[in-house]
């Protein structure tokens, strides 16, 4: 069974390339959005078991939108991917549950050897 994955940016050329990459690696996108409104909406009906997400968004930001899904789900395992590269974000990311970080840009192997990683635990 492959793993279901959620990709929330606020960009549609970030949600391709992760999509594009990511579906070669055994992981099925069920769901995209654009903000973390959208993404807690779909997070329900659609239960991905990992989320790559954005911090600076429109209507919620990331880190809101990193607490709304853990509570909706404690075990779902969350990459933050962000040009927010500074440490107190990341860190801050950290705590509100999110379990790693990719700074943009990122090449294709940097995004998949994070997927993994994320993966393994």
């Amino acid at each position: 069974m492959s793993t279901k994955l959620m990709i929330v940016d606020d960009s549609n050329i970030i949600r391709s390339k992760i999509s594009r990459t990511l579906s070669r690696h055994d992981l099925e996108v069920v769901a995209t959005a654009c903000n973390g409104e959208e993404a807690v909406s779909l997070f329900m009906s659609t239960r991905p078991d990992v989320v790559t997400m954005d911090l600076t968004m429109p209507m919620m930001d990331g880190l809101e939108c990193i607490r709304a899904l853990r509570r909706l789900n404690d075990k779902v395992r969350i990459l933050v991917v962000s040009a927010l590269a500074d440490k107190s974000t990341a860190i801050q990311a950290l705590m509100e549950g999110a379990q790693g970080f990719l700074c943009k840009p990122f090449t294709e192997d940097e995004l998949t050897d994070s997927i993994d990683e994320l993966l393994r635990g």
